[in-house]
């Protein structure tokens, strides 16, 4: 079982950010992070895009920024955890933003590695903001029980989705 990491204050111990509520956390984090993610898909992706150096910069900034933020609220080991998934889950990521780049008549493939750093980035940050908002809703953060389901839920529909798309991909030529 993980544990929220623990912040003295004035002799009571309190999770970190604790006297945040999600519903102040997770609707500025997201429609802020979908701004941003949304100037660095765009930024990588457009036909007239920006040098790679400038790429890096807005969004490495940012992405350094988010990073500190999510250890502050979500604790070094669901942070630990994100980047655990997003390494297992490069693939998911390759498809999906291979679909979006679809509805624009491009392929993540036309592009070189370095671009999709940026963008890959922002995915991760987001679909782990996603799943911490799921835990949060569900109550899994208190719940051993219930963080397991949630856990379970979330690699098979996983697995479902991007292995769909995959096959899609493959299918559809």
């Amino acid at each position: 079982m993980t544990t929220q990491p623990k912040l003295e204050k004035v002799g009571k111990t309190r999770r970190i950010g604790a006297a945040f509520t999600p519903w102040m956390i997770y609707p500025f984090f997201m429609v802020h992070m979908l701004a941003f993610g949304l100037s660095g898909f765009f930024m990588a992706y457009s036909d007239d895009h920006p040098d790679i150096s400038f790429l890096y910069m807005h969004g490495g900034i940012a992405i350094v920024v988010y990073l500190v933020f999510y250890l502050a609220i979500f604790g070094r080991d669901q942070v630990k955890w994100m980047f655990i998934n997003a390494g297992l889950g490069l693939l998911g990521i390759y498809t999906q933003i291979d679909l979006i780049l679809s509805i624009f008549g491009k392929n993540a493939g036309d592009f070189p590695v370095s671009v999709h750093v940026v963008p890959f980035l922002y995915y991760i940050l987001y679909t782990f903001l996603l799943y911490q908002f799921v835990l949060q809703i569900t109550g899994a953060h208190n719940s051993t029980h219930r963080r397991k389901i949630v856990e379970n839920v979330y690699v098979v529909s996983s697995v479902l989705v991007y292995g769909g798309l995959y096959l899609m991909e493959k299918i559809g030529g």
